[in-house]
């Protein structure tokens, strides 16, 4: 796999697709804070999206999706003019039987549909922390021809209420994350830090050598040969495109490696070790308690009697996630 896709993996993503809003007349909804990503694509009209305390206001046309990702409450509007109401109270007052939420009338009239993801905590890092609060896909763009199928479909899905609703919109929410991570990566201004070094020629083929082969005892010398070039050079430019250094980047992969299937498995923590790259279960333990502040050990003790105590997961994301 890639590394995107490496991350997805340990991701346990948990998501959601909330009811479809129609909504109109002039109108303006904020949002409460929240976990991890928001996102949404408007189907008919346009509306505003703004961070709520921000200055900036953003347009959204029929067509284009969005992802929010810094947690903080935003707002939607038809009208930058119209008083500001609780979102989550205006449409859970008006959330119909068919699963359509509608309310307003007049015109502007706009439809759209959203959600959002949760992610395994200890991994959202490597995603999260390493976008910008606000991405906007527009709908003309040529990055945006893989999501507009993924919008009929949302369109569709969202009309009424249908068998194995869940499941579908559970398929389709991922489908338009990974796209509009896709789309992202291939804008003409590419993302800054870990994702935006996907996209570079050179050091998205150097993390791919280290995802496809992490138990490989790499050298930072090896990895400027496989892409070509020198050893100065190379080392430079993977620390300015991921804000680490190469062989610091490996290590801290590793172990969030580790602590997956730490996690996960019964395997011997030197069986662990040598899956990536560590030629004894000591060098491996110092490793982990280095970064960790703990040993291995102990961390897959402490998992096992949190997880003894958790509920089903996927009921943390059971509760309303309507957008606007």
């Amino acid at each position: 796999m890639d590394p995107l896709s490496d991350v997805f993996a340990l991701l346990k993503v948990e998501s959601v697709l909330s009811a479809r809003v129609e909504a109109a007349g002039p109108w303006a909804l904020r949002f409460p804070a929240y976990r991890h990503v928001k996102f949404g694509g408007v189907i008919e009209g346009a509306r505003w999206l703004w961070i709520d305390g921000s200055s900036e206001r953003v347009k959204l046309n029929p067509g284009d999706f969005y992802l929010l990702t810094d947690g903080r409450p935003y707002c939607f509007a038809s009208d930058l003019a119209a008083p500001v109401l609780e979102g989550v109270e205006v449409m859970a007052a008006n959330l119909c039987n068919d699963g359509v939420v509608r309310f307003g009338a007049g015109h502007p009239q706009t439809i759209g549909a959203g959600g959002r993801f949760v992610f395994d905590q200890e991994m959202s890092g490597w995603l999260v922390d390493l976008l910008p609060p606000v991405i906007v896909i527009r709908g003309d763009s040529p990055q945006a021809r893989s999501l507009r199928p993924a919008l009929e479909l949302i369109q569709l899905e969202t009309e009424t209420v249908r068998p194995a609703a869940t499941v579908i919109a559970a398929s389709l929410a991922s489908i338009v994350l990974v796209n509009i991570l896709r789309a992202h990566l291939a804008s003409e201004v590419p993302p800054v830090g870990w994702l935006g070094a996907l996209g570079d020629p050179k050091i998205g083929e150097a993390l791919r050598y280290m995802h496809a082969e992490v138990q490989r005892n790499w050298k930072v010398a090896d990895l400027a040969t496989a892409v070509a070039m020198s050893r100065t050079s190379f080392s430079e430019r993977f620390r300015a495109k991921v804000g680490l250094p190469p062989l610091e980047y490996l290590t801290r992969w590793r172990m969030t490696l580790a602590r997956h299937v730490l996690r996960s498995d019964t395997d011997t923590l030197a069986t662990i070790a040598n899956k990536i790259g560590y030629d004894s279960e000591t060098a491996f333990g110092l490793a982990f308690k280095r970064m960790f502040n703990e040993s291995p050990g102990r961390y897959r003790a402490r998992m096992r009697v949190a997880g003894s105590g958790l509920s089903n997961p996927a009921s943390q994301i059971l509760e309303p996630a309507f957008e606007g």
